[in-house]
């Protein structure tokens, strides 16, 4: 039985490989967010590892994004930790010239992270992307399964 499991994760894993479009994201919150997400996407997709992505979420803002926010990106395989990446979401907003307090009449955020070397390549992960507020709030938990990053040209 171990077998065969290990031989449809494989399988599974060679298909996934071949995947251009991103996974379908889905809201991955316990409990209520400081944005209601209509839209989350990742690009480029499939995420090239040593090359900057971009996680765009669209949606509705309750509260003002404030110092002290943070994004956390975590991946895993097979139940397993493979991936860790956390980050001032306050910095990576100024870097694209965005300032904290960023008001709730923004209706976009836009995060961009150098995807690490230590990346697992052409493998399906689980992903996450949680964002928290400086108050403590969550602001988003968005997890899309089955998402690759490659060795990019």
């Amino acid at each position: 039985m171990k077998f065969i499991a290990a031989l449809a994760t494989l399988v599974l894993a060679a298909v996934a490989s071949g995947q251009t479009t991103m996974p379908t994201p889905f809201d991955c919150s316990t409990g209520p967010t400081q944005i209601a997400i209509t839209s989350f996407n990742l690009v480029p997709y499939p995420l090239c590892i040593n090359e900057m992505v971009c996680a765009t979420g669209t949606g509705t803002l309750s509260t003002p994004v404030i110092e002290g926010a943070t994004l956390a990106i975590t991946g895993r395989y097979l139940g397993r930790l493979v991936y860790t990446d956390n980050h001032d979401l306050c910095e990576l907003l100024a870097s694209q010239g965005f300032q904290c307090p960023m008001p709730t009449t923004m209706t976009s955020i836009t995060a961009c992270v150098l995807v690490k070397p230590n990346a697992p390549p052409n493998i399906g992960v689980a992903l996450q992307v949680v964002a928290v507020n400086g108050d403590g709030g969550v602001l988003f938990c968005q997890a899309a399964n089955g998402v690759i990053a490659t060795t990019c040209p």
